[in-house]
């Protein structure tokens, strides 16, 4: 029978998960890919809701093609607008859960894209193993559209 995870276990399971998840936040800042390939298993779980016209949106499951939808989305979008803040950043054990508002201008079309989202991340050995993101793909899919 699983020995129950004990409050000790817990918290060091969290502060590795916030510790993990600092280290994404920070690499996505600095737009540093090689770091992210580090922070990302070698398969991850990787949800974001497919939508043809938007280019940097697409299936993911390596730990290159995660950290790659970086530079992708760099490629794609007007880097002086972009703007991401996040308001709540909760952890429980090996997951974490950021929530925010994000903001945008497709390079190719000129308009911009703005909502909420969602972010929940679990992370595993000090790895991020799932990254499903949760965001207003409607304004971005329109930003996209000419």
């Amino acid at each position: 029978m699983p020995v129950p995870p004990t409050a000790t276990t817990t918290a060091s399971a969290a502060e590795a998960t916030r510790a993990a998840v600092q280290g994404f936040l920070t690499a996505r800042l600095a737009g540093d890919t090689r770091r992210l390939v580090t922070l990302f298993a070698d398969e991850v779980d990787w949800l974001l809701a497919e939508n043809p016209a938007v280019p940097w949106i697409r299936p993911r499951s390596t730990a290159a093609e995660c950290a790659a939808q970086f530079t992708e989305l760099t490629e794609h979008c007007v880097p002086e607008d972009a703007r991401a803040s996040v308001d709540t950043f909760l952890v429980d054990g090996t997951d974490a859960v950021l929530m925010g508002h994000l903001s945008g201008t497709v390079r190719a079309t000129g308009k911009t894209f703005e909502g909420p989202f969602a972010l929940h991340l679990t992370v595993e050995d000090g790895r991020i193993t799932r990254h499903h993101l949760y965001e207003n793909s409607l304004s971005i899919a329109e930003a996209c559209t000419p």
